[in-house]
């Protein structure tokens, strides 16, 4: 069975949704994360800001790039988080409720897409940050 080309005007545009949306979520988690805004948007927040409804920016997102867009704003959400926890002292509640979570469910978010809790991973790169101190002072 012969398939139809997907016209390149097409394509430019499935690509621009998309790049698009990333530049949207990465300045909505930053806003988050500075205070600028106290709660978090949703995917069809993101979709009327595109002027686009919520499934064709899915279904745009899954086709371009392989995944849904929840994987774009919780990867973006996680990387916040761990730069938060590795440079600040600040408590991990504290860092939960600043991304709009309580400290539990902040706590599931992380484990499951880092693989440790937010103060495993804390301890792990402080620890790692104290051997290349340590090796430096001895060189």
């Amino acid at each position: 069975m012969a398939t139809t080309p997907i016209p390149q005007k097409i394509l430019a545009r499935q690509h621009e949704i998309t790049a698009d949306f990333k530049r949207l979520v990465a300045g909505h988690v930053a806003d988050i994360a500075a205070g600028r805004a106290t709660e978090m948007l949703e995917i069809r927040d993101f979709a009327g800001q595109l002027c686009i409804h919520p499934t064709h920016l899915s279904n745009t997102l899954k086709l371009t790039t392989g995944h849904p867009p929840c994987f774009f704003f919780e990867a973006e959400i996680l990387a916040v988080a761990q730069g938060l926890l590795r440079d600040t002292t600040r408590p991990v509640a504290d860092i939960a409720a600043s991304l709009t979570y309580d400290p539990s469910n902040f706590t599931k978010f992380f484990k499951r897409f880092a693989g440790t809790t937010p103060k495993q991973y804390r301890e792990q790169v402080w620890a790692a940050r104290r051997v290349e101190l340590s090796e430096a002072d001895t060189i």
